[in-house]
């Protein structure tokens, strides 16, 4: 594991941590990859976890974002030799966001694990909503299930869990149509409860998360299983205007 930045040891380990599950990211990536565009902004990338599936796909342009100078430089390191790869500063939400990126044309913004730790999700919607193209799409990815919400939520920050009735009304709130919303790994719900309520740990247990990335492609069964619920979920908006 790398050095962890002084300054967010909690998130930086468990970036370290999820990078050792490939299959499990390329799974996520996979999900939102068909409502990805060709001028991409990611919010809060981090090491790059999954911003290295979104070079992979394909596109003409990539912004990069986080709000820490230590993963931005991360970021620059290990993008280096892309050049349709840029890095920037963001921290959201933030009206002035918008006169910043505009000029890039951009057609998609990315959150993934990203707007449940801020505390005003509506005003960070909107202005993702703003860095948008008209029709462009905001993409995220937030854990659902308040009744699931403990330990490992409270050491990472995460101010809420989301539920469908939630997350849809956030959308609404922050003036973007919802396209699509869905749920997304419905087998690690009860592993989260079973870390996060019952047994309180602090850190998601790296044994685990490699036992679980190689059962991936059986998860990937999941779509043919009418359950009400999952570990998160997913959510698809356009920028009207």
């Amino acid at each position: 594991m790398t050095e962890a930045h002084p300054g967010d040891a909690a998130g930086a380990e468990t970036l370290e941590i999820m990078s050792a599950a490939p299959r499990y990211n390329a799974w996520q990536f996979e999900q939102i990859a068909p409502y990805v565009g060709r001028r991409v902004l990611e919010v809060g990338s981090g090491i790059g976890n999954m911003s290295a599936h979104i070079v992979a796909g394909g596109c003409d342009l990539l912004v990069l974002t986080d709000t820490d100078t230590w993963y931005q430089e991360q970021l620059r390191r290990r993008f280096a030799e892309h050049p349709e790869v840029r890095v920037d500063s963001l921290t959201l939400p933030d009206a002035t966001a918008a006169g910043r990126f505009q000029p890039l044309r951009l057609d998609t913004v990315i959150a993934l694990n990203v707007v449940e730790h801020i505390e005003d999700d509506v005003g960070t919607l909107r202005s993702m909503a703003e860095l948008l193209e008209p029709a462009g799409r905001v993409v995220i990815l937030v854990p659902a299930l308040p009744s699931i919400f403990g330990s490992l939520d409270e050491e990472l920050g995460h101010y809420r869990r989301y539920t469908r009735a939630s997350l849809a009304g956030a959308f609404r709130a922050a003036g973007l149509g919802l396209e699509r919303m869905f749920w997304f790994n419905r087998a690690g719900t009860l592993g989260w409860w079973l870390n996060a309520r019952a047994r309180r740990t602090r850190r998601i247990p790296l044994g685990q998360l490699r036992s679980f990335d190689t059962m991936v492609p059986l998860l990937r069964l999941e779509r043919f299983l009418p359950l009400p619920f999952g570990q998160s979920l997913i959510a698809i908006g356009r920028r009207h205007d």
